[in-house]
């Protein structure tokens, strides 16, 4: 089955027939890569995201061993590869290609794209930065038209715009299984993955990318629309990455934003999924979900009914075994190491919800949600029931 989320990738420095003192000079400890895949209303975002990386360079000077590329598209069929580049005190951007029709919702287009950035900027290790709308694991066949209407109508009554939803039509998405095949394709796995995108820490997703990636950044709940704070975080995003200090860095902006002090972000590291589904399946097997309960978990949106509940406060009221919760709880503290949130979050269709409960990452597994009635095709689902 695949899944939504609206995304693509990366780029670096062709390499033919370089000396082995050329190769080591062209290549750096890591690359960086921000993928932009066209979102129809949030290119001046995207445009000030990058303004905030470049401040990130000057002040604090994270291209030392790092090299930064970015895909930046102007269209639904036009795209440009560049490097963030430094000199004298100042940044620059260089082109590397340009892109019509670049195929980046597909298979073969995200490892093309990937194949370039080998090419472009070879390095020891690489990051992605995906920003964009997102879903988590909803399949962009999902007929999403009620959802739209709501957010216009949303917008229309004065809401903040968030990272919400998707393009506004399925050919300017892509599913989750899609974007981890193309990287497999091109035979990569990044050190982390961060989504600046609306409800991408969920255990489906991350279960889906278990393969290509060792962290998964991202929030659990909407993103409001200018995205993250990248002139506070940069300096962890690079060389031996901080992942506190990411979290940190964006709960300390989100917390005292005077327009809407809400966010939430999670770390999850993925070599820990394994032993969490095991104990999942095991909780699955002895209990059935009360769904008398269901209006008492942690809702992490605002959509009726609820798509996404917190992971955590939905295993909680599953599961009535005391020693298997407590090894449930421990498992899932291992699995997501690193968390942060505000009291509220902002979801354009629900405004500000309490946080009564937040174990940093959302699951599907109760919801009722017509969106959500493939949930038993995810990969999670068969690996845990």
């Amino acid at each position: 089955m695949k899944k939504y989320f609206t995304v693509l990738f990366l780029v670096v420095l062709v390499v033919t027939s370089c000396s082995k003192d050329e190769l080591e000079e062209e290549r750096k400890y890591q690359t960086l890569f921000i993928y932009m895949p066209w979102s129809t209303n949030l290119t001046e975002d995207f445009e000030n995201n990058l303004s905030d990386i470049e401040t990130a360079i000057v002040e604090d000077n994270i291209l030392k061993n790092t090299r930064i590329l970015v895909f930046f598209t102007t269209s639904l069929s036009e795209a440009t590869m560049f490097e963030m580049k430094y000199e004298n005190g100042s940044t620059s951007r260089e082109t590397l290609r340009e892109y019509t029709n670049p195929g980046n919702t597909t298979v073969a287009g995200v490892t093309a794209i990937l194949n370039d950035v080998k090419s472009y900027a070879p390095a020891e290790k690489y990051a992605m930065v995906v920003s964009c709308h997102g879903m988590a694991w909803i399949p962009k066949s999902t007929d999403s038209r009620s959802i739209q209407e709501i957010k216009l109508r949303r917008q229309a009554e004065g809401a903040l715009l968030t990272r919400y939803f998707g393009g506004t039509t399925t050919d300017s998405q892509i599913d989750v299984t899609d974007f981890a095949d193309g990287i497999k394709n091109a035979n990569m796995k990044f050190e982390y993955i961060l989504f600046d995108d609306c409800y991408m820490a969920s255990v489906e997703v991350a279960y889906d990318l278990k393969e290509v990636t060792d962290y998964l950044i991202a929030s659990p709940t909407e993103v409001l629309a200018l995205g993250f704070p990248y002139q506070l975080i940069g300096k962890y995003m690079v060389g031996e990455v901080d992942y506190t200090g990411i979290c940190e860095g964006f709960y300390s902006f989100f917390s005292s934003y005077t327009r809407m002090p809400c966010g939430t972000i999670s770390v999850t590291k993925i070599s820990e999924l394994d032993d969490l589904v095991a104990i999942m399946k095991e909780i699955n097997q002895q209990f059935t979900f009360d769904t008398s309960l269901l209006s008492s978990i942690q809702r992490m949106d605002g959509y009726t009914p609820v798509i996404f509940f917190d992971y955590g406060d939905y295993v909680a009221k599953l599961c009535t075994d005391p020693d298997l919760l407590e090894r449930f709880n421990n498992q899932l503290e291992q699995t997501v190491p690193v968390k942060r949130n505000t009291p509220t979050y902002y979801s354009m269709t629900g405004g500000q919800i309490q946080i009564n409960t937040f174990s940093g990452v959302i699951v599907s597994d109760p919801s009722t949600n017509s969106l959500a009635v493939q949930k038993t095709e995810t990969a999670w689902y068969k690996a845990t029931h």
